[in-house]
């Protein structure tokens, strides 16, 4: 049986939320707020990434467009995420925290993890606010 360190039981303790997909226009509009974050797309067994700042969007013609100054935009179609979970790990051993937008069937539609400043420490910030969303939406406890 394998050993988690006190850091890997308190992450996996942690772990169990789940936001509801109705939750995602208001969490995004959110993380545009924020300094830097990572956003993953999986999609045919590639993986696209983007580090910098979430864009803001806005409602129109059936989607929430993403309007970004960086160049990274797109168009979510929120009525596809039925659930939003936030994973908590260690990666490469060192904390790591997501916003795992996922359609009906549990798949991921794409992530956005706490962001890192430049030393590659977690901007404080960010982890407190995904941290305050955790404790609200576990899994068991009713607001």
């Amino acid at each position: 049986m394998k050993e988690y360190s006190t850091k890997e039981r308190l992450l996996k303790a942690q772990a169990e939320a789940i936001m509801p997909g109705d939750a995602a226009q208001q969490l995004l509009e959110t993380i545009s707020l924020w300094k830097n974050t990572t956003t993953i797309i999986l999609h045919g067994g590639s993986v696209f990434e983007f580090k910098g700042v979430f864009p803001a969007g806005e409602l129109a013609h059936g989607f929430y467009n993403l309007k970004g100054a960086s160049g990274f935009e797109g168009h979510l179609n929120l009525e596809k995420i039925d659930a939003i979970r936030l994973q908590s790990k260690l990666h490469r051993g060192r904390e790591s925290y997501a916003f795992v937008f996922e359609d009906s069937s549990g798949e991921c539609i794409f992530k956005i993890f706490v962001g890192r400043d430049s030393e590659g420490e977690l901007i404080q910030s960010q982890k407190e606010q995904y941290i305050a969303y955790q404790q609200q939406f576990r899994l068991g406890v009713t607001a």
